[in-house]
Parts: C-alpha cells; sequence; structure tokens
C-alpha cells in the first residue's frame, strides 16, 4: 500500500517591531533577523524570493509594518496582514504560552501554512492617504470630547483658559483635515465618483462618506452578505444543541459600523425608505436597537449596490 505524502504549504511569518523584523519560514524552520528599514526590506525581500512561499502573515502594528506592506506588496508577494488578537489566539491554541519575536514569527507562519488567510490588498497610495487622515479625524474627536468633559469639572481659571484654547485647536485641526480629505476625494476621479455617489445617499454626510472610502474600499465589489458581515452587521448564530440563543452582531469594523450608526440615526428621521422600515420592524416589536442596527445594514446593502451599479441614489416613486 503506497501512503500519500501530505503537502505542507511554504509560508513566511514576520514579527515586526520598530527597528527589526523576526522572519520564520515554514516548514523549512529558517530563521532571520533584517532591519525595519529600506535595506532590510531589499535584504528581506532577496531572501523571500528564493523560498518559493505561497503566504507572508504579519501581525498589524500601528505605523511600523506600513513600509514593510508597501515594498513587499509592490514586489507581487501574497502578504496578509492579521489582527493581533487572532494571531495571539492562534498561539494559544497550540499551546504556546511563550511570547518573543522568534516564536511570534514562527507561530504567524504556522497560522498562514495551517489556515491560508486571503491576501490583503495592496492600497492605492492616495487612499492610504485618506485612512490615515479620517483615523486622525478620530482621535481628535476623541481628544475634544475629553477635553469638554474636563472642562466641566475644573474649577482654576487658568485650566479652563487652556482648555478653552484646546478646544479651538482640536476644532480647527479638525476643519484642517476634513478640507484634506475632501480634496483628495475630489482631486482623484475614482474617489470623486464614489464620494458623489455615496453623499447622494439621504443622511450619508461627509463624515460618513469619506469613512466608507477609507476604511471600505471593498465597497462594489462584494455581495449583499459580504457586505453586511464586513462592517459586522450579520446576525450571529448561537445554537447549540437543543437551545436557540438570540442572535447578536460581532466583528467586523468598528470604525465604519459607528459611522453608519450615526447615518442609520438621521435616516430614521430624514430618509423615507429607511423611516419606514425602522417603525415596521417597531411596530412588529422589535426593540430599537434591533431596528436600527437593520437600518445600518440597509444603508451599506445600498451604498454598495450603488457603487457596484456606478449609479447615485434616486427616490422610488411608485407608479400612479
Amino acid at each position: 500500500m503506497v501512503k500519500m505524502r501530505q503537502y505542507t504549504p511554504s509560508f513566511a511569518g514576520i514579527d515586526v517591531s520598530k527597528a527589526h523584523l523576526d522572519v520564520h519560514l515554514h516548514p523549512a524552520g529558517s530563521h532571520r533577523r533584517f532591519d525595519n528599514d529600506k535595506t532590510g526590506w531589499r535584504a528581506l525581500g532577496g531572501w523571500l524570493a528564493n523560498a518559493d512561499l505561497e503566504g507572508v502573515v504579519y501581525e498589524a502594528t500601528g505605523r511600523y509594518h506600513k513600509g514593510l506592506e508597501r515594498y513587499l506588496g509592490e514586489r507581487g508577494f501574497p502578504i496578509a496582514r492579521l489582527d493581533p488578537r487572532r494571531a495571539r489566539r492562534f498561539a494559544e491554541a497550540l499551546g504556546v504560552n511563550a511570547k518573543t519575536d522568534p516564536v511570534d514569527a514562527r507561530v504567524l507562519a504556522q497560522f498562514g501554512a495551517f489556515l491560508e488567510p486571503a491576501v490583503t490588498p495592496l492600497l492605492e497610495p492616495v487612499l492610504e492617504q485618506l485612512k490615515e487622515l479620517v483615523a486622525a479625524r478620530r482621535g481628535l474627536v476623541r481628544q475634544g470630547t475629553r477635553v469638554a468633559n474636563k472642562s466641566k469639572t475644573v474649577t482654576s481659571r487658568l485650566l479652563k483658559r487652556q482648555l478653552r484654547q484646546s478646544g479651538k485647536q482640536v476644532i480647527r485641526q479638525i476643519t484642517q483635515i476634513d478640507m484634506e480629505c475632501r480634496k483628495i476625494a475630489t482631486t482623484d476621479p475614482i474617489l470623486a465618483q464614489r464620494l458623489a455617489i455615496l453623499m447622494s445617499i439621504p443622511a450619508i454626510g461627509d463624515v460618513t462618506a469619506m469613512t466608507l472610502l477609507a476604511e471600505m474600499p471593498e465597497l462594489g465589489t462584494l455581495n449583499d452578505k459580504q457586505a453586511a458581515s464586513l462592517m459586522g452587521v450579520a446576525p450571529v448564530a448561537r445554537d447549540s444543541g437543543a437551545f436557540r440563543g438570540k442572535r447578536h452582531i460581532r466583528g467586523g469594523r468598528g470604525q465604519v459600523r459607528q459611522a453608519v450608526y450615526m447615518a442609520a440615526l438621521v435616516a430614521t428621521r430624514f430618509n423615507v425608505d429607511m423611516k419606514r422600515k425602522y417603525q415596521t420592524l417597531i411596530k412588529n416589536g422589535k426593540p430599537p436597537k434591533v431596528a436600527l442596527t437593520a437600518v445600518m445594514r440597509k444603508i451599506i446593502i445600498l451604498a454598495n449596490a450603488l457603487i457596484r451599479d456606478n449609479r447615485p441614489w434616486t427616490e422610488f416613486k411608485p407608479c400612479p
């Protein structure tokens, strides 16, 4: 009897830090360290080019992975960026409790070989810039909220004056970012068209539209279930044996979900179709949060369909 040899795909795992890149090849078991700069990326690319890889797996590490990601992506390497929590849970499932750079690189390579994650698409530079600005805007909004809350509790005149100045500065910076985002989006023909389509939907304003452009560039290429799941508004089953639990939403992209949540609040008041759907669900006994989630799902599906068809929103008018 001839035994079939089991094939193990070859993956590289890269643990990214500010100064170094620890790289492990699986199943070969090779390990090397490179500097996290252009010289190190070139050396790494040359080493990986001879490894006949099916994928390169690394964690999202703020800004430290971005240069490496673009360098490898532009040279055709099949890159896969992971959420650090997902990688850590995989390590725990393997029984790996140690956490060092070489160990993390090995775990990432094994993750790729065992689970074969989807390739991470490389964003266009203009979209990468827009995403960075949108993220910075969210940080400023949180900062402004902290300043406003703090100003209600302090009693010192000096602190009150400083907080007022800080609040005004935050507002100025947010305004500057909004202007730069619109400049970027309107200068690029593709982004300008997508922006016009999103803005045509009642209840979607500048902030929501920019967030969708930057954080969900896949819009227009997804089906309805994929769009809802990517945003995190697809109900997740909780059934086991005879038990039938309530469906909950989880996962997805929180930044997009938060932006569309605000749009849904507006839509339930000023968008005729969305308002009708919301009120129907409430009349049928659905809790307000469930009804609002349904409106959010309808908005993201609508946005995906309009961008896919390359057409603006138009109000439905029944035949007389």
